[in-house]
């Protein structure tokens, strides 16, 4: 049983819940303003809050991590404004290119960039294969009362006591050069435990019958979820990191747990001394609260094509038909005719097989639930048939402990591959299942194309989440989809003794923390290559439409795919030859040729003047005129705009907006934004971020001009006047606004991106 409350609620002495409209009544003094000072979230976020404003947070972390899709931009972004070294811990981790071989030495290319910016600046370098980002993170540096920030959107870290945020590179970039991280107080949502997992009942089902519950209200959107209630004791420390990992894919901002005895032994074991306990003051006031039964979860299946889309595994077994077909119809969505997608093939006698199993990374690898499918996989046998099962753990102390055990022999001796640390299955980097397959995965997405596939090239396979336990479960059961509650309770120990082997880090991980050394030169590979200049924003600006897009929700990974092309991301432009790619592979084009008219006006060709630069554009300049608006065509900026609907779910990754940036994307257009942190990434790389409440009235090709731009950013960003031109002449009004902004905020996208206010702001220094 999973329960939204409608309004806020308190929660006294940490295991009464009592809804506020219920608290005079139940004796309750404090206001809500008063108590909400009683979350754990608000004394972690004050104590590294600069501002002296407590709605109005600055916040400096205690460290930071990125991996290396994203800490070659980051670096570059840092350098170009003026870094001269690290100023906190800066751990870059190897785990998402390790395993590709695309562009010849690019991969590599990156990790030995990564070690000579650690050796130059005072980083932490941690070698591809040896661990997951957030499995090192855990093991070294989150602790109580902590925050971190990371390149990654799964940045968390709670269950050990840390507030953890994953955001684009623009915002670790503003850490580097000593500033801070700014953000309004956010809600604080108790997700209230009761109860204990039955036996066979792992943390991606938890997770996933939480993400089904609030995802599409948007109950935790850009919130913190604390953790509370007894129910929390029921669980060992793993087993929470494994719940608290997927609160990234609620939409949440971060995350924080109550601490107990428990953790102290985690943290201890791992040979660290920042454990004190964290837990709610006596009356503590949340925004909102999610009642999770423990005891009442079962085996979940996050269906393709979103974590959201979660069924319990015996409610699927029961509606076989109706609910894949469901699913075959939005894979048809996706598949645009240029390719098909069965799962009611996949049935035979009633069950449904399933042609891959994947266990990995920083929610899968864990040592708890790599132990408990090997206790389910010793002496079975996978079979010799189209099923098959990869387990990576997600560190070489975690490895090397389930090797000492003999937990990776029964593993491979079972039929099951094991793999070194690496994220690749999780972003379409790895194990990609053969057209038309179904894999279940304990990684933390599903998204469409995620694992791989190309529906532009005829190619569309799907993935579909779910436990370790459950995997392991169908895995002995020949690829036939088993819950493993079907299996006897004795097969179940959630008590894994574990020792912590730290050797691996000593032997190999490069510790140069406070140890920088500025002499040293930055060893660049021929496809790293420093991000392109960048006008600052016009006062008057004229947008074309160069795509639309009307789905509910756009990802990350459908504005800029992950997989193969993950491995340009040091080369700015040659990453943006693949922005849209596989939602409107046409968009670069158009936007490109843009690009080309703006970079003559800046250059000066014509006095400047779009109107004698571009026929079509004089066309628009006359359109304007003849309809009254003011437009002068020497004094406006040219640039491409998307519009979509909900852009933003998903990934952290900067390219998400750097890429439309850098071939000329001016601004969105947008009916909202789905995370904070793709919203940021719009702003730190200049572009404007507008919303629009009506329906958009302009098609691709339309132009939208935006006359006085810099004048509202100084303004209250509401009731913004744009004018749409269409292909006939027609002249229409629209009404656009801008969601509050930080003043930082609004004079980085006046200066154009965050490497130009940086420049700007040291200059007037």
């Amino acid at each position: 049983m999973v329960k939204l409350y409608e309004d806020g609620i308190y929660l006294r002495g940490g295991s009464e819940v009592v809804p506020a409209a219920e608290a005079a009544e139940r004796g309750i003094t404090q206001t809500p303003e008063d108590a909400k000072r009683g979350t754990i979230a608000y004394s972690i976020l004050q104590a590294h809050n600069t501002s002296g404003d407590p709605e109005a947070l600055k916040i400096r972390f205690d460290a930071m991590a990125s991996h290396d899709i994203t800490f070659v931009g980051i670096i570059q972004t840092a350098r170009a404004s003026g870094m001269e070294q690290f100023p906190l811990p800066y751990v870059l981790t190897n785990c998402h290119n390790s395993l590709c071989a695309v562009g010849g030495t690019i991969n590599e290319d990156d990790h030995v960039f990564g070690l000579s910016a650690a050796k130059k600046y005072g980083g932490i370098f941690v070698p591809p294969h040896i661990a997951v980002i957030h499995s090192f993170m855990r093991e070294n540096f989150a602790g109580c009362g902590k925050m971190i920030l990371g390149s990654d959107s799964h940045t968390r870290y709670g269950a050990l006591g840390t507030m953890a945020v994953g955001e684009g590179g623009g915002e670790l970039a503003k850490q580097l050069l000593r500033d801070t991280y700014d953000v309004a107080y956010p809600g604080v949502v108790a997700i209230y435990l009761t109860g204990a997992p039955r036996p066979g009942v792992g943390p991606h089902d938890v997770a996933l019958a939480i993400i089904r519950a609030v995802f599409a209200k948007g109950y935790v959107k850009n919130k913190v979820m604390e953790f509370v209630g007894p129910g929390i004791a029921s669980m060992t420390t793993d087993y929470r990191n494994g719940v608290d990992v997927m609160t990234t894919e609620t939409t949440c901002l971060s995350s924080i747990w109550a601490t107990d005895e428990d953790t102290h032994a985690f943290l201890t074991m791992h040979g660290r001394d920042d454990y004190r306990e964290l837990k709610p003051a006596d009356v503590a006031y949340y925004d909102g609260c999610v009642e999770v039964d423990l005891s009442s979860i079962k085996p979940m299946i996050a269906l393709p094509f979103h974590p959201s889309n979660g069924f319990e595994i015996d409610e699927l077994n029961e509606n076989l038909e109706d609910i894949l077909h469901e699913v075959e119809l939005e894979a048809a969505k996706i598949g645009e005719g240029k390719t098909h997608f069965s799962l009611l093939d996949k049935i035979v006698d009633g069950k449904l097989h399933v042609q891959q199993g994947v266990i990995a990374g920083c929610s899968g690898g864990n040592y708890d639930s790599v132990v408990q499918a090997a206790r389910v996989l010793k002496g079975a046998n996978t079979g010799c048939g189209e099923f098959s099962l990869s387990v990576y753990p997600t560190s070489q102390p975690v490895a090397l402990e389930l090797t000492r055990r003999g937990y990776i022999y029964d593993l491979m001796e079972a039929g099951a591959i094991v793999r070194t640390a690496f994220c690749g299955p999780c972003f379409g980097a790895g194990d990609t299942p053969a057209n038309n397959g179904l894999s279940i995965r304990h990684t933390t997405r599903n998204f469409p194309n995620r694992e791989g596939s190309k529906p532009g090239n005829g190619q569309l396979s799907a993935v579909a989440l779910m436990d370790a336990r459950s995997i392991a479960a169908t895995a002995a059961n020949g690829g036939v989809l088993t819950p493993a509650t079907d299996l006897p309770e004795e097969t179940w120990d959630e008590a894994c003794e574990y020792t912590f082997d730290d050797a691996p880090y000593k032997k190999r991980v490069y510790w140069g923390f406070g140890k920088a050394e500025p002499a040293d030169e930055l060893v660049e590979g021929p496809n790293i290559k420093p991000w392109p200049a960048m006008e600052p924003l016009g006062d008057d600006i004229l947008l074309k439409v160069c795509s639309k897009i009307m789905d509910p929700v756009t990802t990350t990974d459908e504005l800029i795919p992950s997989g193969e092309t993950s491995s340009f991301r040091s080369n700015p432009l040659g990453l943006a030859e693949f922005t849209l790619s596989r939602r409107d592979p046409a968009y670069v084009g158009r936007s490109k040729e843009v690009d080309v008219v703006e970079k003559r006006r800046v250059a000066g060709e014509a006095a400047g003047d779009l109107a004698a630069l571009d026929a079509e554009l004089a066309s628009v300049f006359e359109a304007l005129a003849g309809a009254g608006v003011a437009a002068d065509a020497k004094a406006t900026e040219y640039g491409s705009m998307l519009y979509a609907k909900k852009p933003g779910d998903g990934s952290a990754r900067e390219q998400a907006a750097s890429c439309q940036r850098v071939i000329g994307g001016l601004a969105n257009i947008v009916h909202e934004y789905a995370t904070k942190r793709y919203r940021s990434n719009v702003m730190n790389w200049g572009m404007v971020p507008f919303q629009m409440e009506a329906e958009p009235n302009f098609e691709v090709g339309d132009y939208v001009f935006v006359p006085g731009i810099r004048a509202a950013l100084d303004g209250d960003l509401k009731n913004i006047a744009a004018y749409v031109v269409r292909a006939d002449g027609a002249v229409e009004q629209i009404e656009l606004y801008i969601a509050d902004m930080t003043a930082e905020e609004r004079a980085i996208v006046k200066a154009g991106c965050l490497i130009n206010y940086n420049k700007f702001k040291a200059a007037a220094e």
